[in-house]
Formats: C-alpha cells, sequence, structure tokens
C-alpha cells in the first residue's frame, strides 16, 4: 500500500508541474488556434465580399453563388494550415521532437511528387474553375459526361447531385469541359410537331399568344426574360411540320416553363383544333395475281 501511494505521489510529482506549464499552454494553443479559425473566416467572408467585383450582366443571386464558393475554399484552406500549424506546436510543447516528422515530411513530399502528379493537376484545375468563375455551389453543369446540380466545390474535386438523387464526385482534372446551364440566363428551346393540314399562320398566332400570356402571369412573369415565341420552321418530319420555339427565362428556370408552356401549348391546341400528330406509316398490300 505504502508503495502504491509512493508510485502515486511520484506520478503527481511529474505530471502536475507539466499540467500547469505545458499542459496549460497546449489548452492555449488550442483555444487560440479555434479563435483564430472563426475570426479568419470572418476575415475572408469580408474581403471576398468587398473585393470581387460585381457585374452588370450577372444576377446578384449568382454573384452571391460565387463568393460563397470563394468564401467556403479560401477558409477551408486556411482552417487546414492553422490546424497543421496548432498541431506542430502541441507537439512540440508536448515534448515530441517535431524534427524528424518535418524530415519525414519531406521524405513523403519527394514520393508524393512522383505518385500526386494526378492530385497536383486537380488542384491546379480546381483553382482555375474557381478563379474564372465557370460556375458555382448551386449551378446545373454538365462536367466529365455527367450532369447535375453543384452541391460542393474544392481545389481537389466537384460534387454533383443528378436528378436521381446520386451524388457524383468529379476530379477537377478530369473536366475538360464544363457546361453550365444556369449561368447568367437561360433558353427554353422547344421543337413540336404540328399536323401538315395546320395552318401555318394560325398555329403561329396560337404559339406566340400562349407564350406571351405565360410571361405576363403573375406566376411566371418573373422566371421569363423573354416571352416563347415561334422561330422557324425545323424540319419537314414524315408526319409532322416541325417548329422550333425560343425564349429566355431566369437562370434554372428553363425546365419549369417548359414544362408549363408545353401543357399550355397543348390545351391551345385542342381548343384550336390543332393537330400534334403521331407518327404514321402507310402499309401497301399486295395483291395476288
Amino acid at each position: 500500500m505504502n508503495t502504491f501511494q509512493e508510485r502515486v505521489a511520484e506520478f503527481s510529482a511529474v505530471i502536475m508541474p507539466w499540467l500547469l506549464n505545458s499542459g496549460i499552454k497546449i489548452i492555449a494553443i488550442l483555444i487560440i488556434a479555434a479563435i483564430i479559425v472563426r475570426v479568419s473566416r470572418i476575415f475572408i467572408e469580408k474581403g471576398v465580399r468587398k473585393i470581387v467585383r460585381q457585374h452588370d450582366d450577372v444576377s446578384k443571386i449568382a454573384e452571391r453563388q460565387r463568393e460563397d464558393t470563394l468564401i467556403k475554399v479560401f477558409a477551408n484552406a486556411s482552417k487546414v494550415i492553422l490546424w497543421v500549424v496548432a498541431a506542430m506546436m502541441v507537439l512540440s510543447e508536448a515534448g515530441i521532437d517535431i524534427g524528424p516528422l518535418i524530415a519525414a515530411a519531406g521524405v513523403i513530399g519527394i514520393a508524393f511528387g512522383f505518385g500526386g502528379q494526378y492530385l497536383i493537376k486537380d488542384i491546379i484545375a480546381g483553382f482555375f474553375v474557381i478563379l474564372e468563375n465557370q460556375y458555382r455551389v448551386g449551378d446545373v453543369v454538365t462536367i466529365a459526361g455527367i450532369s447535375g446540380k453543384v452541391e460542393d466545390i474544392t481545389l481537389r474535386l466537384t460534387v454533383l447531385r443528378d436528378l436521381n438523387g446520386t451524388q457524383h464526385h468529379v476530379p477537377n482534372g478530369e473536366i475538360s469541359t464544363a457546361s453550365n446551364m444556369t449561368k447568367q440566363y437561360a433558353s427554353v428551346n422547344m421543337t413540336i410537331g404540328i399536323g401538315y393540314s395546320s395552318k401555318l399562320d394560325h398555329v403561329i398566332s396560337v404559339v406566340n399568344r400562349v407564350g406571351k400570356a405565360l410571361a405576363e402571369s403573375p406566376e411566371w412573369k418573373e422566371r421569363i426574360i423573354k416571352a416563347p415565341e415561334f422561330l422557324r420552321i425545323d424540319e419537314f418530319g414524315d408526319s409532322s411540320i416541325n417548329i422550333k420555339i425560343l425564349g429566355d427565362t431566369i437562370p434554372g428556370q428553363q425546365w419549369a416553363v417548359a414544362g408549363e408552356l408545353r401543357k399550355q401549348l397543348k390545351e391551345a391546341f385542342d381548343e384550336q383544333g390543332i393537330e400534334i400528330p403521331f407518327p404514321q406509316r402507310v402499309v401497301h398490300q399486295a395483291q395476288k395475281d
């Protein structure tokens, strides 16, 4: 029993001075690091909001998305750097020699240089995606053959969510072409077939009237920039005359507007007796001698 008490006393004699000295310093380092991380995010947010230039041809919502993307990337990068520095300081204060760790990091860095070309490519590509404002969080894009809504952007990868709810992680280095469907403005681009017996002037009048009424309706006028209207005869098909209808919407609303336009055109065509034909095939039966 006396031996146990002596060991406890010896342990307390060693650990208590360490806790009162190095322990307090380690706690202070962690607290200060957490405060700096929080404050740095505030400064980054204010700096980005102030520095990023506003463009007349870009909506406030789009500019906000771009700023939020930049803030998130810079804040995450600064957080990683600050916590790595804090971890090194904690290890040093705990009595661990960080010299070999730094040397090992150098060796790992050399090995990484041979095997991490793809990662470096991803980071460089991600930097230019953000710098050039190719797309932002919230945009609908097609990249690397995948279409979806951008949920997250980092220097290494872009995260997409498609209409099926599937989440895709696309390394930025694999993006050779980025198609942004929600930047500045979008278009309703529709092709509809009408019967050969239809009077074109009548069809054009109905299409333009429906498009104008949709653009002026209280529910849809805030989403439509230019009313959908007849553009041209696109093709003489096997069973129909295909006409092109075109209009402009705010970014991201082209699909909803197109869906409502199809609904109202179908109702108007039914009311006006305009036929939307289905494919027909004429079969000639050979007569027997």
